[in-house]
């Protein structure tokens, strides 16, 4: 049996920020940036050297945990957004579908590769 992967401390820290304030059927969550001190002594981590980073993260690199997107209404995903200083929101998003145009002619471009560099 495969042992379950650790959790790293970003996602542990916005578990526990998300579940500690979440109600069923809520669209909006806030919370405030000072409360990743808190949860992090809680959880007995080692506290981030930028806090904002823990933020930055799961707004723009990763992917919130599942454990956290599976409680966004049908069709919708959770994002962090800015709701003041210091304080933050996650936000049930309609989930954005991007499909190309059936109506726009396709562009063949021609091969321009010189010679030796195709050899």
């Amino acid at each position: 049996m495969k042992k379950e992967k650790q959790k790293n401390r970003y996602v542990r820290i916005i578990e526990k920020i998300f579940l500690g304030h979440y109600k069923p059927g809520c669209t909006e969550v806030h919370f405030k940036r000072t409360e990743i001190v808190d949860v992090a002594q809680d959880l007995s981590i080692q506290l981030p050297k930028n806090l904002g980073d823990v933020i930055y993260s799961f707004r723009y690199r990763t992917e919130l945990p599942a454990s956290i997107r599976k409680k966004a209404p049908k069709d919708h995903q959770w994002v962090i957004r800015p709701a003041g200083r210091g304080q933050y929101k996650f936000v049930a998003a309609k989930m954005a579908t991007v499909v190309p145009s059936k109506m726009l002619a396709e562009t063949k471009i021609p091969d321009a590769t010189p010679g030796v560099i195709d050899m």
